[in-house]
Order: structure tokens, then C-alpha cells, then sequence
């Protein structure tokens, strides 16, 4: 296929082989793990976790991507549709709270294949929230809930740090589509989200401003609370991580980001404690599951 499945819209010519585009991905699936995750938001993992599903490759280029093994380093195996679905049925089995398609972009295609029957539990669209409106409209109906990251509000950060330059026009106009098809969020009495949009964004060490002006675009964009927003303090250096990007966030940036969205407003949501920063939350990425 001759791709233009995300916003890069690299036109590369996908085939079995990888090494293809932005994402080096081939035309079909390639997963690194599916596992019961307890540590995604409560209202997405559920009492028993959910079924995440960590897919090779991606269409950004973050420097700091505690994920480097299965975004970069290309380790995972191919999957079919037919066997992408028999792991969906086989987390619900195990009681899965939700299907958590985690970095799933540029495998859409084959993915709604696996999707074209409804599933008993919702299914998650865990992306970097780098999309093509265009790509997410054919997962209407098939996707109840989007846990899209907001990752920057300034194109200079999204250059230097995604290859991105484009990232928030381009992420904003994702987020209205995905809120388009879904509407308001909706939790079920066991208090697992439904339907709906929940926004994440991480803060960076030496970013806050970064920070604060996501907070300020979603305060405005959402003013009745019908997105969920997660602000994460997760952020782990990297090998080779230089500067801020070398450290893990302060005490004063985490409280300072804390008090600052607590002062526009927005209460529908979840704060991550900075304990979470700990490289012992990566999973292991050993094909298990797939």
C-alpha cells in the first residue's frame, strides 16, 4: 500500500518487508506484547487491567520515548487480524475492563479488520495523538474511547523533541474528531469509562510553560468538562538524555503544574503521583501475549 495513514503523510510504499516511512513499519500488524495493565488511568485499567496491546513503531519521533525498544528499535512480531482478534477475546476471557490499543496509528487498516465485529468491553485508541482526521473517521463506531496525548502546545518543543513542528494544530483538530464521534464521556456504574475522550499530557522537566499552555487550551476547549484531562509526571531520563531532559521533574515544576491546573478549573481527571516515575512501570517487551 502507498501510505498516508498519518499526519507525515510520507506516501511510502508499505509491503511485507519493514523499513518503510516515518514508522519503518510493513502493510499488517507488528505487536511487541498484550498484557493485563493495572496502571493505565482507573477508569481505563478497571479492577482487573486492561488488555493492552504495545505495537511496534511510530509516527512520531520523540527523544525521550520510554518506549525506545518497540517505537525505534523496531522488536515485535507480525499479527494478523484474525490472531489480533483472538487476543482482544482472549484479555476479555481473562476480564479485561477494556481493549487498550496502545500506539496503533499506522496499523488502522488492519486493526478495524480485527474490529469489525463489536466487542463486549470498550475499546481504547491509546495514540500520541498525531493523527489525520481523514484515518480516524474510518474507526467511527468501532472505537468508544480516544486517550489521545497532548504533548505540546509550542511548535519549537514539538520539532526539537518529536519531529514534529506541526503537533498541535494538527493534535487539536484529532481531538475535536475523536470528541465529534464520541461526545461527552461516559463512565459505567464500576466506574470504567464507556465513551469518551480523556486527554493526556506529560509534563517535561524545565517545560512548565509548555504545560500551562495545554492546560489553558483544554480549560478553554472543554469548559463543561465533557473530556477527562491526565496530567502525568512519569517522564524518565533515557540514555543520552542531555540537559533538563537528563533529570526527572522537580518537586516544585510537579507542584507548580498541580496548582496551576487546579487554578483554571478543570477537575474531570486524574493527577499522577511522581512516584510513577520509575523505570520499574516499562513493561517488558518479550512477545508475551501476541
Amino acid at each position: 500500500m502507498i501510505c498516508d495513514l498519518c499526519p507525515r503523510r510520507c506516501h511510502a510504499e508499505r509491503t511485507e518487508a519493514r523499513g518503510a516511512g516515518f514508522c519503518a513499519m510493513p502493510a499488517g500488524v507488528v505487536a511487541a506484547k498484550a498484557m493485563l495493565h493495572r496502571w493505565e488511568e482507573p477508569c481505563i485499567s478497571g479492577a482487573r487491567g486492561a488488555l493492552c496491546v504495545f505495537f511496534t513503531g511510530c509516527n512520531l519521533g520523540c527523544s525521550y520515548c520510554q518506549n525506545g525498544e518497540i517505537s525505534r528499535g523496531n522488536f515485535g512480531k507480525p499479527v494478523s487480524p484474525a490472531r489480533l482478534r483472538e487476543i482482544f477475546e482472549d484479555g476479555i476471557a481473562r476480564g479485561a475492563a477494556c481493549i487498550d490499543l496502545v500506539t496503533p496509528t499506522h496499523f488502522t487498516p488492519w486493526i478495524a479488520e480485527a474490529l469489525a465485529e463489536p466487542l463486549p468491553v470498550p475499546v481504547v485508541w491509546n495514540s500520541g495523538g498525531y493523527e489525520r482526521v481523514e484515518t480516524l473517521r474510518t474507526l467511527a463506531g468501532k472505537v468508544q474511547v480516544y486517550l489521545p496525548d497532548l504533548k505540546y502546545a509550542d511548535a519549537r518543543l514539538a520539532a526539537a523533541l518529536s519531529d514534529a513542528p506541526d503537533y498541535f494544530e494538527t493534535a487539536k483538530a484529532a481531538i475535536d474528531e475523536m470528541y465529534r464521534q464520541t461526545g461527552p464521556y461516559r463512565l459505567g456504574a464500576d466506574g470504567v469509562l464507556q465513551s469518551g475522550v480523556l486527554i493526556r499530557h506529560m509534563l517535561l522537566p524545565g517545560q512548565l510553560e509548555n504545560t500551562r499552555r495545554v492546560i489553558d487550551y483544554v480549560a478553554a476547549r472543554f469548559p463543561d468538562g465533557g473530556a477527562l484531562f491526565s496530567l502525568m509526571s512519569q517522564y524518565t531520563p533515557q540514555k543520552g538524555a542531555a540537559g533538563a531532559l537528563a533529570r526527572r521533574v522537580t518537586g516544585a515544576e510537579y507542584r507548580a503544574a498541580v496548582e496551576y491546573l487546579r487554578a483554571c478549573g478543570i477537575s474531570d481527571g486524574f493527577v499522577q503521583e511522581r512516584s510513577s516515575a520509575n523505570a520499574a512501570y516499562t513493561p517488558d517487551f518479550d512477545l508475551s501475549g501476541v
